[in-house]
Formats: structure tokens, C-alpha cells, sequence
């Protein structure tokens, strides 16, 4: 449980939409709790067809994430991932480990039912600030 000196901090990033119901991103202290991505293309509101495509966003979106709390992919130290197509797996993964320069995080790459905005992954995380 977080002591009273560590407060919360809320992140959303810019032009986010207002009706959302949760945050980007929630930090308290030193650990960053970043709510589910989805790659959505920013013109149309959904996943674009293009898988590629797709994941660039997602890394894109996360990363903007980090940086307004002041941390990068080194920082995180658990990942969970959902997506309904497990055969994209090696895509995923291609693209995910480029984002590291250290040790990579514990991770979990999980099966789902079909996901919001017609996407093909959704990522979460945890990331705590390194000293």
C-alpha cells in the first residue's frame, strides 16, 4: 500500500478521448500501472487492417505512455498481453523486443476472445522506476 507522501498520478495523453473509463495510466511512487492498449489508428478509431500497422501503434501509444511518467520500455517489469489470434505471436514478438535495452520484463501472452476496436493485441503493464 502506498504511504501517505506517495500520491497518485494521473496520465492520460493527449487528445485522448474524454468518455473513456479508466486512465492511460496510474502512477504512484515509483511504479507505473499502465491500463490495456489497443492499437487503434487515430483517424478511424479501430485496429487497421495491417497487423504491422497495428503493432507500431500499440508500441507507439505505450511508449507515450512511459514517457509522460518519466520512464522507458527498461523500466517495466511485468507485461501481459491478449489477443485472439495466437498465430501472431513471432510478430508480436519481432517488434516487442526492439523496444529493449536490458533485461527484457516477465511477460504473459495469452489467448482471448475477440478485443476491442477490432484489435489483435492488447497490452498491459507494470513499470517501477529504476534508481
Amino acid at each position: 500500500m502506498a504511504s501517505p507522501k506517495e500520491a497518485r498520478r494521473i496520465i492520460n495523453l493527449p487528445g485522448r478521448r474524454p468518455n473513456l473509463p479508466f486512465s492511460d495510466a496510474v502512477l504512484v511512487g515509483d511504479t507505473l500501472y499502465l491500463a490495456g492498449r489497443i492499437g487503434t489508428d487515430p483517424a478511424t478509431g479501430v485496429a487497421p487492417p495491417e497487423v504491422d500497422r497495428e503493432l507500431d501503434l500499440l508500441f507507439s501509444g505505450f511508449s507515450s505512455v512511459l514517457a509522460q511518467a518519466g520512464m522507458t520500455w527498461d523500466d517495466l517489469v511485468w507485461v501481459q498481453v491478449f489477443s485472439p489470434d495466437l498465430s501472431l505471436w513471432d510478430r508480436f514478438n519481432a517488434k516487442y523486443v526492439k523496444h529493449f535495452h536490458e533485461d527484457l520484463p516477465a511477460r504473459a501472452f495469452l489467448g482471448s476472445a475477440p478485443l476491442l476496436l477490432n484489435g489483435r493485441f492488447e497490452m498491459m503493464g507494470i513499470a517501477v522506476k529504476k534508481a
